[in-house]
């Protein structure tokens, strides 16, 4: 069950609050029996809800007396004390994150080779969207078809939110599609390339008929290959992802012709 504690009251300054909407105006002592709040932490209590302005005194009377506010209105105010305190927290910890972004520094790039894969749709865009994320020179990427279980406009929106924050950060990307691949995208999405990506310098979109697979290459070095599902046609299986500079750059080698070949695309 809901409870007042869940929006910040202690206790003793929940069951004074309940308290003082059945006995109306009241003393502190009169409160302290009706509540079954200690005598002793009665006006510590007082204190505490109305500082959240749940109650209203009567200064002038001897011995002074409190009476609730109106519970919608109190509600009210512990709400948006909330919201405000998890504002608080949310610039809090945005500020931990810069700073532990300039501090902690990625080891550096091995020449090993490494790789990783991931089963499933959920599994295949996480591992991609992270991939994209880590990007610090360019990204190539080449998308033949949609695949049936994504629902595209949701992953094409994530998609164009992590190339949009590559840009910001001096990566360049060359992106190659299909007519099949370009059909299959939202107006909405249409509209977001239009007005964001296709007016950055470092962006460019082309399309070529000619393309099998889909697959990414990141900064020159990692390879992001999508795997179909051999059981299902055109369902995308999981994603392989290589860190080889050598196979990337074979791959590239032969994305280059292809690219070159592809039409520029205007949405």
């Amino acid at each position: 069950m809901a409870s007042l504690r869940d929006l910040g009251l202690s206790e003793y300054e929940a069951r004074a609050y309940r308290s003082l909407l059945t006995t109306g105006p009241t003393t502190a002592k009169e409160l302290s029996r009706a509540s079954d709040v200690p005598m002793g932490r009665i006006y510590d209590v007082l204190n505490s809800i109305e500082q959240y302005n749940l109650v209203r005194t009567q200064t002038a009377s001897r011995p002074k007396k409190y009476v609730a506010v109106e519970p919608t209105t109190a509600l009210d105010r512990l709400l948006e004390d909330k919201k405000r305190e998890l504002e608080e927290k949310a610039d809090q910890y945005e500020s931990i994150v810069d700073d532990l972004a300039n501090e902690l520094d990625a080891a550096e790039p091995v020449e090993e080779q490494f790789w990783t894969a991931a089963v499933g749709p959920d599994e295949t865009i996480d591992l991609l969207l992270e991939r994209l994320a880590a990007a610090d020179r360019d990204i190539v990427m080449v998308s033949s078809h949609p695949s049936p279980q994504w629902d595209m406009q949701a992953v094409s929106e994530e998609i164009n939110a992590q190339l949009e924050n590559a840009l910001d950060r001096g990566v360049s990307v060359d992106l190659l599609l299909t007519r099949e691949m370009v059909g299959s995208m939202s107006e909405a999405v249409g509209r977001r390339y239009r007005e964001t990506l296709q007016q950055r310098d470092d962006f460019d979109v082309r399309t070529h008929d000619d393309v099998t697979g889909s697959f990414n290459i990141i900064d020159g070095v990692e390879v992001c290959i999508q795997v179909p599902n051999p059981l299902s046609s055109g369902e995308a299986f999981g994603m392989i992802d290589l860190k080889d500079p050598e196979f990337a750059a074979n791959v590239h080698e032969e994305f280059v012709p292809r690219w070159e070949d592809a039409e520029p695309l205007e949405f």
